[in-house]
């Protein structure tokens, strides 16, 4: 036993040799001139190697390119896992959540993290606060298949969101060819908003019966589209609505005519009093509260099937 755990020290020091039960061990490098020798050993040491806050810094300081899920830790030493998008609009977004419908008839039940497990109860009118608490759940790889918020969304500060409309249970690897939508602002406006969505809905709370609809709406800002475009995302949503809102933005905070409350807006801007058709995160009265709200009430104003079947993956850079 000894002498096997001396031969593990061993090759694990990279050029020094040392004498293991009295012969001398040269481990092979890995690395030389910089370069791996071994390119698909690189990108998985790369991924060990790294403890850092966020993609972006996994980016800029070991010159990462390559999608895929990472090691990242908070201010307070905790290590998670997170998947990086290296590759769209200059790379570096972090995954932080997604919001999954997992029962898009279903208003406010167990599943819906996002809005309230306990039905529209009038003395919670945060809901389950998720979008201002420090309570993960989920998985990274399992984003498109349930709801999903990891320590990064409270934890890393940064200036813009990148959001993808991925199908439910689709496969990481196939996350960017399968969108359905995929934008990102380039405005940084969390930077005016305390560096993440957790600060943003502590100043423009996500919480039912405190503002009017069109008054009291939380920032809408113009986004730039990676798969879609304007008129692809106005086709998402039902005919009747489409008079309603504005494509090419994301819109947070947001209240509707009875005052119910939904926290995010997807590819649009409201311009009408009827969010919960179009909107996300929704705490309000039984028929507009829910995780994916109402986006299938009536059929005149039904979302697509793309669209109620799809998670909302957000992302920080």
């Amino acid at each position: 036993m000894m002498h096997r755990i001396i031969l593990i020290i061993c090759v694990l020091v990279q050029h020094h040799p040392f004498f293991c039960s009295g012969e001398v061990v040269t481990p092979k490098p890995i690395i030389v001139n910089g370069t791996y020798l071994n390119p698909e050993l690189g990108k998985y040491h790369a991924r060990l190697r790294t403890i850092s806050r966020s993609c972006l810094d996994i980016k800029e300081n070991f010159g990462v390119t390559t999608d895929g899920v990472y090691y990242l830790t908070t201010a307070n030493g905790v290590m998670y896992q997170a998947f990086c998008d290296m590759t769209t609009a200059g790379g570096g977004w972090t995954l932080v959540a997604s919001v999954h419908e997992n029962n898009i008839n279903g208003k406010c039940t167990v599943g819906d993290h996002w809005s309230s497990e306990q039905g529209s109860d009038p003395k919670r009118p945060d809901g389950e606060r998720a979008w201002v608490n420090s309570a993960t759940f989920g998985t990274a790889e399992g984003a498109t298949s349930e709801d999903y918020k990891n320590p990064g969304y409270y934890d890393i500060t940064a200036d813009d969101v990148s959001v993808w409309h991925v199908p439910n249970d689709a496969q990481l690897q196939n996350w960017p060819s399968t969108a359905i939508l995929r934008y990102h602002t380039e405005t940084k406006f969390l930077t005016e908003n305390g560096g993440s969505l957790y600060h943003l809905f502590r100043k423009y709370p996500v919480r039912s019966g405190e503002g009017e609809c069109t008054n009291d709406n939380g920032p809408s800002v113009p986004v730039v589209y990676d798969t879609g475009d304007k008129d692809s995302t106005t086709k998402l949503y039902g005919p009747t609505l489409r008079d309603h809102f504005e494509p090419g933005f994301v819109t947070f905070r947001v209240f509707n005519e009875k005052k119910a409350v939904m926290a995010m807006c997807s590819g649009i801007k409201p311009t009408g009093c009827h969010a919960e058709h179009y909107c996300i995160g929704g705490v309000g009265n039984l028929e507009q509260c829910g995780d994916f709200t109402s986006l299938n009430e009536l059929p005149a104003t039904n979302s697509s099937k793309e669209l109620t079947e799809a998670a909302v993956l957000i992302f920080y850079r």
